[in-house]
């Protein structure tokens, strides 16, 4: 960043101060873990897709004993997943709806089954990306919900994806799917 001294003339301002965040790469049956110095928290999800910045002090704590490497977020050579996760993340940067659900509360969306064509979900999502609620629909039936709870495998969603956007439906919409599902008979949530 460039400014105006006092003089007349432009001087390069500092650039910000960087701290270390610890971030994992959560794909469902694991994650990648990493060190990484930036400006902000907020700075390493804008830069990598899938990605989440780990605050909870007791999981920083434990990963100070693990082995993991440490990068700057500006460093020109990434490992190999880190630079494919910055690449997934400026793929989309400029599609519409990148980043429209990122930073709510919660998000609801539709979203069709990837094995059966006649089956979609309805989703309430955290602002983490985890799932909270769904409803899983099939032909006219009504229905069934299930809670996250404690599930092991909810890897977040990547809200920044443009792809989701299009998925988007709004609460009361939800709301209204999830009173007329059926309790999933082995969720104990619900």
């Amino acid at each position: 960043m460039r400014e105006i001294d006092t003089v007349g003339g432009v001087t390069e301002s500092p650039a910000p101060a960087k701290a270390r965040y610890l971030v994992v790469h959560d794909y469902g049956m694991g994650g990648l873990w990493w060190w990484i110095r930036a400006s902000s928290a907020q700075q390493i999800v804008e830069t990598f897709a899938e990605v989440e910045v780990v605050a909870d002090p007791d999981a920083v704590s434990r990963a100070e004993t693990w082995s993991l490497d440490e990068v700057d977020i500006d460093a020109p050579s990434l490992d190999s997943a880190l630079t494919a996760l910055r690449d997934q993340r400026n793929g989309y940067r400029d599609q519409p709806g990148y980043g429209a659900l990122a930073g709510r509360d919660r998000v609801y969306l539709d979203m069709p089954d990837e094995e059966d064509k006649d089956a979609r979900y309805l989703v309430e999502f955290g602002p983490d990306g985890r799932w909270l609620r769904q409803v899983a629909l099939t032909g006219d039936a009504p229905g069934t919900r299930t809670e996250s709870g404690d599930w092991p495998i909810n890897p977040p969603l990547d809200l920044y994806d443009p792809k989701y956007a299009a998925m988007e439906i709004d609460a009361a919409e939800f709301e209204e799917a999830w009173s007329r599902a059926k309790p999933d008979p082995d969720d104990p949530l619900c």
